[in-house]
């Protein structure tokens, strides 16, 4: 009895070291487990690819989300490459939300996280095919695809169409809520409130451009053909989809017969791509040039600090070079 007496403790001793070092390892594992795609503040970790996705990302997310743009302000969104930290993060993340098709880089890496919480907005609402000239005078709600010429492609620039935005801020919303679904209720919230101002920025387009003079926009790159299609303008591309294309000389000599015919005053440029084409075309022809801005970033030169602001500088922009009375 003596003996065992002894031992008991020993033993005890033991099994409580062991039973602790295990339990420190299980609650190790299980703060890992509930922390990930978690900030240290206990946010909801989202990455976005570029920045109409970090907008979307932001405004539904509110207060609940610790939103990364991968795409840093200035930098061409199409030529995005990522580095082997940026990838990695990707894994981590709580969410991700990004454009399929608009940069190659990110489409792989996105595929190879195995993430479960990603929002893809080209299949969020639907995309069309646009070339160089987008006629929104031929456009029917519903077809997939538009009048256009030359250098056809699937067309990305879906933000720039209020309403199609607003489509995109549902599903965005739908996969932050299944990320985070304590917070579902304040994310359909805040969706509603962005939809609401998304709607109010439509009608103003709707308003704003109602009696003008011509219909015909001349810009760097095809990125406003969505836009020309709500609106019942055409848009007359100096290159396609892609904005780092070059013109062709028959292009050029198109778009002068088109300035002419169509009485254009103002060849549009962007913020980012380089405005060299479209100054050049501008000066041959003796217009104006002046900013349409794709909006694919928001840096120092953007009219405006956010998607809002920049949209309606460039409706300001467009009634001016349309002549809206």
């Amino acid at each position: 009895m003596n003996v065992s007496r002894l031992r008991s403790p020993r033993i005890t001793t033991a099994a409580v070291a062991t039973a602790a070092a295990l339990g420190l390892l299980t609650l190790s594992a299980c703060s890992s487990s509930d922390a990930a795609g978690k900030a240290a503040d206990g946010r909801l970790k989202v990455i976005a690819s570029f920045y109409p996705m970090e907008f979307l990302a932001k405004e539904i997310g509110g207060d609940h989300v610790s939103v990364t743009n991968l795409t840093k302000p200035g930098v061409e969104p199409h030529d995005l490459e990522l580095k082997p930290k940026e990838t990695g993060s990707l894994s981590d993340a709580g969410a991700i939300v990004y454009l399929k098709g608009l940069q190659p880089a990110v489409d792989a890496a996105i595929k190879q996280s195995g993430n479960k919480h990603v929002a893809d907005a080209a299949s969020l609402t639907a995309l069309e095919e646009h070339g160089t000239e987008v006629d929104g005078h031929h456009h029917s709600t519903g077809d997939n695809h538009s009048h256009s010429e030359g250098e056809a492609g699937q067309d990305p620039h879906i933000w720039l169409d209020p309403v199609k935005y607003a489509e995109v801020a549902k599903g965005v919303s739908k996969t932050l809520a299944e990320a985070d679904p304590d917070h579902r209720a304040d994310f359909q919230k805040n969706t509603d409130a962005l939809v609401e101002k998304l709607d109010g920025l439509n009608q103003k387009f709707t308003d704003g451009l109602k009696n003008r003079a011509s219909d015909t926009f001349i810009t760097t790159h095809a990125a406003f053909g969505y836009l020309a299609e709500r609106y019942g303008l055409t848009e007359e591309a100096i290159s396609g989809v892609d904005p780092e294309s070059e013109p062709s000389a028959a292009r050029m000599k198109d778009l002068h017969q088109l300035a002419k015919d169509h009485h254009v005053g103002t060849v549009f440029f962007e913020t980012i791509a380089n405005p060299a084409t479209a100054r050049t075309l501008a000066k041959d022809l003796g217009v104006k040039t002046d900013v349409l801005d794709p909006l694919e970033g928001i840096t120092d030169k953007s009219k405006g600090d956010d998607y809002f602001a920049v949209m309606e500088s460039n409706l300001a922009a467009l009634q001016k070079a349309l002549g809206t009375k």
